[in-house]
This record gives C-alpha cells, sequence and structure tokens, in this order.
C-alpha cells in the first residue's frame, strides 16, 4: 500500500496551539483525514504519539503519514497519453505546475478520453510510478500555469488554497479597444445563459456573484493587454466580464464571435503558489505565447 509522509517544523504565530487546530487551521488539513491519522496513530509530535487536544509550539517536529484507505479515490481514473510532453513549469514530491496549452482540454469529461492535459501529466507521472489529479482547470482555448496534484493528500489542501484565493493566479489579455478607466473592478454576477448552453452571462439564470480586478499594461491603435485578478471563481468570468464592458478578448470564439484572430489571447501568466503541508510561496510565471507577443 502506497503511503504519503511529511516531515514538518512547528512554526507559529501563537506561543502554543493544540495539536489539531495546528492540522485543521494552520496545514488545512480536512477533519476527515484528521480523524484517520488520529484513529490509527499517525501522527506524531516529536516522534510520539500525542492526543488531539495536546499543546504544541514553535520547534515542535510533526510526522504525519497518509495512506491509500485514507481517501476515497487514491487513483484517479485518467488513460496515460503520451503524445504530447507537458512543459513543467515548476514540479516538487506533491505537484506540478505546467504551461499548458492553448487548444487542449485541462480534463477528459467521457469514459476513454484522451488527449487532454491530465491524460499528458498521467502519462508522465506514470513513469516514476505516480498518478495525476486536477485541482482546478482552465478553458480550452486558455494557455498557461496550471497546478496538478502528483498525490491524493495535496489536493484537498490545493483546492481550499485556491477556493479561498490564498493562491492567486494571474491572467493576461489582449482585448478589443482601448479600456479606460485602465484600472478598475468590474462587480456583476454570472449566470447560465438561457440561449446557449455553452455560455455564461451578466445576471443570467442563477447568477452568483462575480468580481474581477484589472489593470491595462500597453495598448495598441485599438487593443489592451489587461492583467486580470480573480476574487470570485465563475465559469467563463474573465471572458463575460471583459465583453461585458465592451471588451471582450480578441480571438474569443464564444463572446467575441466576429473577432479576426484565430487565437483566443488569455494566458494564466503568473501564480503565487502556496505549497501545501510546508505553506511556503512561490511564485511562477508560464511565458507568453507566440500569439501574444505579435501584439506587443
Amino acid at each position: 500500500m502506497q503511503k504519503w509522509e511529511y516531515k514538518l517544523t512547528v512554526s507559529s504565530s501563537k506561543e502554543e496551539i493544540s495539536l489539531r487546530e495546528y492540522l485543521q487551521k494552520q496545514l488545512l488539513i480536512p477533519k476527515h483525514l484528521i480523524f484517520a491519522l488520529r484513529t490509527n496513530e499517525r501522527v506524531l509530535v516529536n516522534n510520539k504519539y500525542l492526543p488531539m487536544n495536546f499543546a504544541i509550539k514553535n520547534g515542535d517536529e510533526i510526522h504525519l503519514t497518509f495512506v491509500e484507505d485514507d481517501f476515497s479515490l487514491p487513483v484517479q481514473n485518467l488513460i496515460p497519453d503520451n503524445s504530447i510532453k507537458p512543459e513543467i513549469l515548476y514540479e516538487d514530491a506533491d505537484l506540478l505546475v505546467v504551461n499548458k496549452p492553448r487548444g487542449f482540454k485541462t480534463h477528459p469529461n467521457q469514459p476513454g478520453e484522451t488527449n487532454t492535459l491530465l491524460n499528458f501529466c498521467e502519462s508522465y507521472l506514470n513513469q516514476t510510478n505516480q498518478h495525476a489529479f486536477m485541482i482546478h482547470r482552465l478553458d480550452q482555448f486558455t494557455s498557461g500555469a496550471i497546478i496538478v496534484g502528483k498525490n491524493p493528500a495535496v489536493v484537498p489542501i490545493l483546492v481550499r488554497l485556491i477556493k479561498d484565493k490564498i493562491i492567486h493566479r494571474n491572467y493576461l489579455a489582449w482585448t478589443d479597444g482601448i479600456i479606460t478607466p485602465p484600472t478598475g473592478t468590474i462587480d456583476k454576477p454570472i449566470g447560465f445563459d438561457p440561449d446557449d448552453k455553452r455560455k455564461r452571462k451578466i445576471d443570467g439564470i442563477k447568477p452568483l456573484q462575480a468580481k474581477t480586478d484589472y489593470m491595462v499594461q500597453s495598448t495598441t491603435d485599438n487593443q489592451s493587454l489587461v492583467e486580470l485578478s480573480l476574487h470570485t471563481g465563475r465559469t467563463h468570468q474573465l471572458r463575460v466580464h471583459l465583453a461585458s464592458i465592451g471588451h471582450p478578448i480578441v480571438g474569443d470564439p464564444l463572446y467575441n464571435p466576429n473577432s479576426d484572430n484565430d487565437d483566443m489571447l488569455l494566458h494564466s501568466w503568473k501564480l503565487t503558489l502556496i505549497r501545501p503541508y510546508y505553506m511556503d510561496q512561490i511564485e511562477i510565471k508560464s511565458p507568453l505565447p507566440d500569439s501574444f507577443r505579435k501584439f506587443m
């Protein structure tokens, strides 16, 4: 049975906290995994098993061991596809940050489907007896940095870090027109488009709050290069928000169908990664595609 181990040194602003509080609030480990660690005595403090309410302090050594039985999906059912080698921007024992090419889906939607980023990563990781785990997604026609898990112990923590916007993602996009003012926030709810199931719409069906910050980086005669930051993570949020202010993304097939550019120029440019368990911060940038550079 495969297992995943973490040896950590407590680092906290408080003088003392309980072991449970450290695992739950600082490491963001879900309650069901904490229960498994406690029940099976697979959490050690300074090489000893201690109750969860035991007070720990800075400098204490914590040893965590997870096993396959702790997870409902210890392996995701992905078919390896070696037709494309993923471009790795960052890798450690727990995760990859991959430069996703434009035009490929993040993950398969049908049984037996291949030719997606996760299939490529599964093939790459199978070489070292590891597997790919989906953490978040990018639209098919969006390029750039995306996180892929390498074991089930990091998946819920990474998902939580993204959901709570502790991991920051910044995008770059070329848009039609000159955006004014050059900085601002788009705060408009997004719902389903009743006329096209592929699309989303401002104040559509079942709308949810959606908020995007933008900052214009440069302009041409009639385009803007804009940096974008998400407060929320709605489907097609950046594409819908920019179209709603009259500046759709160049090449967007859904929200800018009259664009004369073949490539949608939306790129996941910068990722401020927080590594699970160690909780340190790494900034990773994805190089701009050639389709971006010809506008610059």
